[in-house]
């Protein structure tokens, strides 16, 4: 099946059962009469989310952020090991395709984050843009709601820090730049292997590596706090790449490091073995070997403090070169990616009623 999708079904969710399958025949029947002898890819669906709040908070001593801003749910990337598919099935969809072609939109998150921050209650602290789906995947170019959040942190100057697969974060370097006068900014780009080609099809809708090095060079020369994140690291596919990764990374003008472990929880492991299976078949039980042997014989650990390194002697290898590649590389390791660390709250302010009104865009009285 010829997809520009990362995942190929559509398991049944963990709380409904239900399972979607896709119909090859009708599919390959739409393509022929198209003239196109590929099955298309399915379609992107976007549904309005109206969520009336915008924060989330969590007390995860190994994340490095405890709130956080999601203007989207479900993701267009379609990476297909990513940890956040199993949240579409909250919403009694499915963590296969579902997931990247179902994607749903909080179109006044911009509003919403405003009106958190204006709060008294609001305690000023590094707000993580985003903390499950990519904030910059594909249709932020049109609907720009990661921007208009930018906007807003940078009116009140509070710290806000940046994961993402996507060169379209160079887009708002002027909104980061202002962010960056007060120390208030940090972007991570994330980076599993140099392989243009392992790219295309393991995060097919994901800008392709040298688009992201390019991009933390674009943000180092504007003098954004700009680091990578290997991840996920895959034993047996990618972990050996770490070394040339930091020092890519380094050479783009990266100043920080970090790394995490493949996690592959509920149904991403059917989604990640069925990719294995389709992509990389030789090397399919290799890396199912090798991550049992990180994860205690299972294929996921969800326990604080290992599930972003894993345990045993090919843990603390990996550990180990990783460190050597940030020591040759002259980078801040994974401590620069602890909370809060490298940023500052100091400059956060409330704007005024004045000030509040110009921004949305009303008159002054």
């Amino acid at each position: 099946m010829a997809t520009q999708r990362g995942a190929s079904s559509n398991p049944a969710d963990r709380f409904t059962g239900r399972e979607i399958e896709l119909d090859l025949e009708a599919l390959a029947a739409a393509a022929r009469a198209a003239g196109d002898a590929a099955i298309p890819a399915p379609r992107t669906r976007f549904l309005e989310d109206h969520s009336r709040s915008i924060v989330s908070t969590n007390d995860s001593p190994d994340l490095p952020f405890d709130a956080s801003v999601n203007p989207y749910r479900g993701c267009e990337h379609g990476c297909s090991y990513c940890y956040a598919r199993p949240t579409h099935e909250y919403l009694g969809l499915s963590a296969g395709l579902d997931f990247e072609t179902v994607i749903l939109v909080k179109r006044e998150a911009p509003s919403l984050l405003r009106a958190e921050l204006m709060k008294p209650s609001w305690q000023p602290r590094l707000l993580a843009l985003s903390g499950v789906t990519d904030c910059y995947q594909p249709v932020e170019r049109a609907l720009r709601l990661t921007r208009g959040c930018l906007e807003v942190l940078a009116e009140f100057r509070n710290p806000v820090g940046i994961v993402t697969k996507n060169a379209l974060v160079t887009r708002d370097v002027d909104v980061l730049a202002r962010l960056a006068e007060y120390d208030a900014v940090q972007v991570f780009l994330s980076l599993t292997t140099l392989d243009a080609d392992l790219a295309g099809v393991l995060e097919p809708r994901a800008s392709r590596p040298a688009a992201r090095l390019a991009a933390i060079a674009e943000l180092a020369r504007a003098g954004i706090a700009v680091g990578v994140l290997v991840a996920p690291v895959i034993p047996g596919l990618t972990d050996h790449e770490m070394p040339a990764i930091v020092a890519a990374a380094k050479e783009a003008g990266a100043t920080m490091a970090s790394w995490q472990l493949l996690r592959l929880p509920h149904g991403v492991k059917q989604l990640f073995d069925e990719w294995l299976a389709v992509h990389r078949p030789l090397q399919r039980e290799k890396v199912l070997h090798r991550l049992r042997e990180l994860r205690g014989g299972a294929l996921n650990d969800a326990k604080f403090g290992t599930r972003f390194r894993g345990q045993g002697e090919w843990a603390r290898q990996l550990e180990q070169l990783f460190a050597l590649a940030v020591r040759r590389a002259g980078l801040h390791g994974p401590g620069a990616a602890q909370r809060g660390a490298g940023v500052s709250t100091a400059a956060f302010r409330r704007p005024g009623p004045l000030q509040g009104r110009l921004f949305d865009g009303a008159p002054p009285a």
